[in-house]
């Protein structure tokens, strides 16, 4: 297989996975958010809390499909693209894969429809557990995929025979040494970048004036979460650090852009990583800071780069920059969200102009986190597709590089299609609002008609 292939079928699967998580990343928060909604409209009565759960179904729905159709790809590229990484190691994600489709998607999708069609036509009660369910298929669907990713990142249970990995001990292979750590950070990562799509959504109604009461309440519930949820993360990431230098340090080493070993590690702030040359340039550099971070000691030493060949180096430059960019969304997160909580406090949060139109447009930025982490995490990885075991020039499958840039452009294509109309959609079911509400209309923050603020969301 040429070099060209190779790379193409990973730019490929890149892609399709890019794409396909920012769907499971917000139906697996959002199914919480609408059960939680559900379970206030039980307890309380208030229709409120019932509006915003019919509001936040349809929306919920139409994101679930996208997540479905993008992801059915994926498995077909592991037969097509990836055929010896099937053969190798089938044994083990072949099955964690189907234990997904068996123990949660199927949930999903047959409570999903009484959820989404039996309002008015089922029990409040049987509605409510529906969502419940709802966001307990999407959870467990989030524990299988991230237990099988964790196990190409940290293989365990396994015995290798003939070059083919076969089981020998489920809840190693299940509960391997890095996915307690990796669920824990993407679920926080899921629910935190919900929080931000419903302030976002909160503040755009605040803002115009419309659906005011279901607008306090999504600004509350968001701040409320977002609140508690970001700065946890910030300590959920420092423990898969740590558990990712125990057992992938030179995933480690690249994300500091670290290459002497028997030094101190500086937290670079900016630097321009020379894999070449083996420095980095330009740097802007905290003294000591990433081993202070990662052995809590000034003086700690971890791997460098050059303690292993160039060839089993990770691509230094996009690992280093893409957990940048995860870091700075992550902090933006935890200030946003605790400035929030401090407006909120001061009685001062619906009032904020400034603070809502800045919200208002970051909807975005939990996304941007979790595909940014999901880069550094794979790129980190490589030249491994599993870790230590199999190597990613050797999963793939021989087939002509011209197939797979066809097949490569007619994804781009049809996936540009399925999300323009999706996310044209979404925004017209956001700017609908609550449709079924009696909803009070004042005049928008500023002075403008409320029919001018809601033409200019």
């Amino acid at each position: 297989m040429d070099v060209d292939s190779l790379l193409l079928s990973r730019l490929q699967f890149a892609f399709t996975i890019t794409f396909h998580i920012i769907f499971p990343t917000f139906t697996i928060g959002l199914s919480a958010y609408i059960a939680t909604l559900g379970v206030l409209w039980l307890r309380t009565g208030d229709e409120r809390y019932r509006r915003l759960m019919r509001f936040w179904t349809r929306i919920f729905a139409v994101s679930f499909a996208m997540g479905v159709v993008s992801g059915i790809v994926m498995s077909y590229e592991f037969g097509t693209n990836w055929s010896r990484f099937s053969a190798a190691v089938g044994n083990v994600v072949g099955p964690l894969i189907g234990y997904e489709v068996l123990t949660a998607f199927f949930l999903e999708a047959t409570f999903l429809g009484v959820l989404l069609f039996g309002f008015g036509r089922v029990p409040p009660w049987l509605s409510v557990l529906s969502a419940a369910i709802v966001a307990l298929g999407t959870t467990m669907s989030a524990f299988w995929i991230l237990s099988a990713n964790s196990w190409m990142q940290t293989p365990a249970g396994y015995a290798l025979r003939d070059g083919v990995a076969y089981p020998t001990d489920w809840l190693a292979v299940i509960f391997n040494p890095s996915f307690p750590y990796r669920f824990a950070h993407m679920v926080n990562a899921a629910y935190l970048t919900t929080g931000f799509v419903v302030l976002a959504v909160g503040a755009r109604f605040m803002l115009a004036g419309r659906h005011v009461d279901e607008a306090r309440t999504m600004l509350r519930m968001a701040i409320g979460l977002t609140a508690i949820l970001a700065p946890l993360q910030l300590l959920i990431g420092d423990r898969h650090g740590l558990n990712t230098l125990a057992h992938q340090p030179i995933k480690i080493a690249a994300i500091e852009a670290h290459w002497d070993g028997s030094k101190p590690g500086d937290f670079h702030v900016f630097a321009w990583p020379d894999q070449n040359a083996e420095r980095n340039a330009l740097e802007i550099s905290i003294p000591r800071g990433a081993s202070l971070i990662l052995t809590h000691d000034p003086n700690g030493l971890f791997p460098g780069l050059t303690s292993v060949p160039p060839s089993d180096r990770p691509p230094v430059a996009i690992v280093f920059f893409a957990f940048r960019i995860m870091l700075a969304a992550g902090l933006f997160m935890i200030a946003a969200a605790l400035y929030g909580a401090f407006l909120w406090w001061r009685g001062a949060l619906f009032e904020t102009r400034w603070y809502l139109r800045v919200m208002a447009h970051c909807w975005w930025i939990g996304f941007v986190a979790v595909i940014a982490g999901w880069v550094t995490t794979e790129s980190g990885r490589q030249p491994w597709i599993v870790q230590g075991l199999l190597r990613t020039a050797d999963a793939s499958s021989p087939v002509a590089g011209g197939s797979v840039a066809l097949t490569l452009a007619l994804f781009v294509i049809a996936y540009a299609v399925v999300f323009s109309f999706g996310i044209y959609y979404i925004n017209r079911l956001i700017g609908q609002g609550p449709a079924d509400a009696a909803t009070k209309t004042v005049a928008p923050l500023g002075g403008a008609s409320p029919i001018a603020a809601a033409q200019s969301d």
